[in-house]
């Protein structure tokens, strides 16, 4: 294996050890670091819970005297920035490492080429861009947080075999997908920071928009409801739990104060942005204001009406739609609107990258043309 394959090989394991960061680090990005001595891994480190430490100071600290002329991977340049910690190529630096294989360059400004200069400058052997293309998904929240002032957006939509996402305007809800997808589902819910929804979804299924699942009770991304003139039911679901998982309702300019002052005596926060034409939530004026209090990474479960929107408009980076083996058999609400299909149709737009089945259910996953 030449010095190419091997740094691929050990590239992909520091990726895949980054995500075990995902939705606890915003708003820093979530990175894995390697440290390898002749083919051999001494150890590893990924950023923690709330940011800190970094990987690159975990494996350090794991490796000791034994990090001397080694090699870390990390999948995002290292930081030159003092922080509530020193630098992290400094710290690579000290530790007396040889070489530094990093997978794609920070575009945070405090960054940007800084980190690798420190490491070039002090005679550490430095490569650059060992897959790029894998690290930028992974860390996709960071650089759009950094260079669009939005986070990520991953879009989940579950539909009928014919389509629909919900049943007529007086049908009860639709049960669509099964145990295995649902699941599924509540796994990436604990993978990002912030979960959201519009306020028609909130109003015809009273969700809780919580993680539950065994061993991931405490995992709590933000609860965001885009509702633009505040119709939510103080004896909703999301109302009464306010208190215990944190809540954020995102209302249009001019709603009411009263009804606002309603929701914060049960423990909502509220934020008011820009109203599109419609008078409805600008979806870009709301990612903004989630991006500016550090969000990184949002699960988007808001129905037919935001998912067409967010994909029209290039805002949902990645688009996972589930899809029953069942027909709902009868007129009901479209999944998505002629708009939203014709752009995951558009190879210049969207690219299918996976489809699978899940229990009974079909995942098709699609990702924005970066």
């Amino acid at each position: 294996m030449n010095e190419t394959e091997t740094d691929a090989r050990f590239m992909a394991a520091a990726i895949a050890l980054g995500r075990r960061g995902l939705g606890l680090t915003s708003p820093n990005p979530a990175v894995g670091a390697l440290i390898v001595k002749d083919g051999v891994i001494l150890a590893r480190g990924w950023t923690k819970p709330g940011g800190r430490p970094h990987a690159e100071t975990e494996a350090l600290r794991a490796a000791g005297e034994r990090a001397r002329g080694a090699t870390i991977y990390v999948t995002l340049e290292p930081c030159s920035h003092h922080g509530a910690t020193p630098p992290c190529a400094e710290a690579i630096v000290e530790a007396g490492v040889a070489r530094v294989v990093y997978a794609l360059c920070d575009p945070d400004p405090r960054v940007a080429g800084r980190g690798h200069k420190i490491l070039a400058d002090a005679g550490l052997e430095v490569t650059k861009g060992v897959l790029a293309g894998e690290a930028r998904r992974a860390n996709l929240g960071h650089i759009l947080r950094v260079s669009n002032r939005r986070p990520m957006v991953a879009l989940k939509l579950a539909l009928t075999a014919d389509g629909y996402a919900a049943g007529g305007s007086h049908d009860p809800r639709l049960a669509i997908t099964g145990a295995y997808a649902n699941g599924l589902v509540h796994v990436l819910r604990s993978l990002h920071d912030a979960i959201m929804v519009g306020g028609g979804t909130v109003a015809a299924d009273d969700p809780l928009l919580n993680v539950r699942l065994p061993g991931l009770e405490s995992r709590k991304p933000l609860r965001v409801a885009l509702d633009s003139d505040l119709r939510l039911s103080s004896a909703s679901r999301l109302a009464a739990t306010a208190e215990a998982h944190p809540t954020l309702i995102i209302a249009g300019e001019g709603a009411s104060e009263s009804l606002a002052s309603r929701l914060r005596e049960k423990k909502i926060e509220i934020a008011h942005v820009r109203r599109d034409p419609a008078r409805r939530i600008d979806l870009a004026a709301a990612l903004e204001h989630l991006g500016e209090r550090g969000v990184t990474r949002v699960f988007s479960e808001g129905g037919p009406r935001v998912a067409s929107s967010l994909i029209a408009q290039g805002l949902a980076d990645e688009v996972m739609i589930f899809s029953a083996a069942k027909s709902l058999g009868r007129a009901g609400l479209a999944g998505l609107d002629p708009r939203a299909l014709a752009a995951l149709c558009d190879p210049t737009r969207y690219v299918k990258v996976e489809q699978r089945q899940i229990g009974e259910d079909r995942l098709t996953r699609y990702e924005r043309v970066l």
